[in-house]
């Protein structure tokens, strides 16, 4: 499988932000295969995928892979999927969760990777982080309202709310988003890798 990974990896560890990381052994966690045809966007990898090296290595993985319709080997194993998060590192736990991504991470980095992917044919944004970013003012007030909408930003994005465990609650009070952008965003994955 052709890859971008070790192209930028070494720049992003030499990197004097990510100075502390890599003093720690900790390497950048992302995949950027050259035949991808789709980039899933997300916050930033979990303690359990940065121990492991391995993303969306975590039941909010194992959800978003039941909401794309793909398997476990097709995700890792084939070159189709683009895993590019707001940070490539861990960011630490806050009160309430994980600490956000760094501000600067995205910006700096995700443009030169993405230039560097021209099969990519769409990009699912997962939760605020991603959508503030990529879809700025287009983005609506509320992830809610910005995820209902979805069909305003395709054929090149497709926003989605978190597939976390802790969004149970989101989810019940939502029953639209399994009826309906589900099955959608399952559609358009298809699509695109058949």
């Amino acid at each position: 499988m052709a890859t971008i990974y070790e192209d930028f990896k070494e720049a992003i560890m030499k990197d004097p932000e990510n100075l502390s990381f890599t003093e720690r052994g900790i390497e950048p966690l992302f995949s950027a295969p050259k035949n991808a045809k789709i980039a899933i966007i997300g916050q930033a990898p979990g303690i359990k995928a940065q121990t492991t090296k391995k993303f969306w290595n975590d039941q909010s993985g194992v959800r978003l892979r039941e909401w794309m319709g793909v398997s476990d080997a097709l995700f890792y194993e084939s070159d189709l999927f683009a895993v590019l998060p707001m940070d490539f590192y861990y960011p630490g736990k806050g009160k309430s969760g994980d600490l956000p991504p760094r501000k600067e991470f995205g910006p700096k980095w995700l443009p030169l990777i993405l230039a560097a992917l021209p099969q990519i044919e769409l990009v699912i944004l997962i939760g605020n982080y991603a959508q503030k970013y990529y879809l700025k003012d287009t983005k609506y007030r509320t992830l809610t309202e910005t995820v209902a909408h979805y069909e305003e930003y395709l054929p090149a994005y497709f926003p989605i709310v978190h597939p976390s465990p802790l969004n149970g609650r989101w989810l019940k009070a939502n029953p639209w988003f399994v009826e309906k952008v589900v099955p959608e965003l399952q559609k358009r994955v298809a699509e695109i890798i058949n």
